[in-house]
């Protein structure tokens, strides 16, 4: 019997069925990490840029059938869907355009003596745990970044969105990734924490809940590994007296509504004046009622 089950929200229809990783799956998946990212970290990063390059070009390839995957797991609009991998190859090739700028040594002033820098290098293993809002929006913010740097990477995504964890690995597998520098792992949130409180990870960034930050920040705590946590917050819009009632009405909607009211920076409370306030609010129900 499989231990999750992900499911369409649009019809109850089963999308994916798996296994939750036992803890000797996720030793065996942080020591290959480990010991794939020594090696990794000593490729030139022309060469680790080359690879990723190749990588973004095969998703972009399989635009469509992702777009349906995200629409069958999280419920987006097809329409949009497919819009998802154009935007993570973007970012993309955008960060990997900036890497060699990012990632070169900083030359400090000189001193007799001395000569003076300062170098960045890899941090080792990164854990990243996506949320199923953007599966591959968010999560390109850490993959990408952080094997160009030369650190390999373990992810963990939404239990709503696991054939994104899938496509990135064959991605990288087709773009000829070392095994074991890009893994992914199904979680419980048991076994999420048992990973980050296993000591071997080096990094760990996060996305979603205030109370998923708070757990990951205890999982975390028996050791100074780093951690980025982007919650959830409160999205505030002020309606001026003077305002463009029809463009706020129209961008407030939009707003609050886009990818079914699932964003990072969805608007989450309006603020209205009192002159407009009525006018605002029977305007923006007859337009969310479109």
């Amino acid at each position: 019997m499989t231990d999750f089950i992900c499911r369409s929200p649009a019809d109850g229809s089963q999308v994916f069925a798996g296994f939750h990783a036992a803890m000797s799956e996720i030793d065996t998946t942080i020591e290959r990490a480990a010991q794939a990212q020594k090696t990794w970290k000593t490729r030139p990063l022309t060469q680790r840029i080359e690879m990723l390059h190749r990588a973004l070009v095969h998703l972009q390839e399989q635009k469509m059938d992702i777009g349906a995957e995200i629409t069958r797991q999280m419920g987006r609009p097809i329409r949009f869907s497919p819009k998802e991998v154009d935007g993570l190859v973007e970012r993309g090739q955008t960060m990997l355009h900036l890497a060699p700028q990012a990632l070169a040594d900083i030359q400090l002033p000189e001193k007799q003596g001395f000569e003076r820098f300062i170098r960045k290098t890899p941090v080792g293993v990164v854990a990243v745990l996506a949320p199923w809002n953007y599966p591959f929006l968010t999560s390109v913010n850490v993959i990408i970044p952080a094997l160009a740097a030369g650190n390999s990477v373990i992810l963990k995504h939404a239990s709503q969105t696991p054939l994104a964890a899938t496509r990135w690995q064959e991605a990288f597998a087709a773009a000829g990734l070392p095994d074991g520098v890009f893994q992914h792992l199904f979680l419980s949130h048991d076994g999420t924490a048992e990973l980050l409180a296993s000591g071997r990870i080096d990094h760990t960034a996060f996305t979603g809940s205030v109370g998923g930050g708070h757990a990951v920040v205890n999982a975390l705590s028996g050791g100074f590994a780093g951690a980025g946590l982007e919650l959830g917050g409160k999205d505030p819009a002020y309606v001026r007296q003077d305002a463009d009632l029809d463009l706020a009405v129209t961008e407030l909607v939009d707003g609050a509504f886009f990818n079914s009211g699932q964003s990072c920076c969805g608007v989450e409370r309006i603020y209205v004046h009192t002159a407009v306030y009525d006018t605002f609010v029977d305007a923006f129900i007859a337009e969310a009622e479109k």
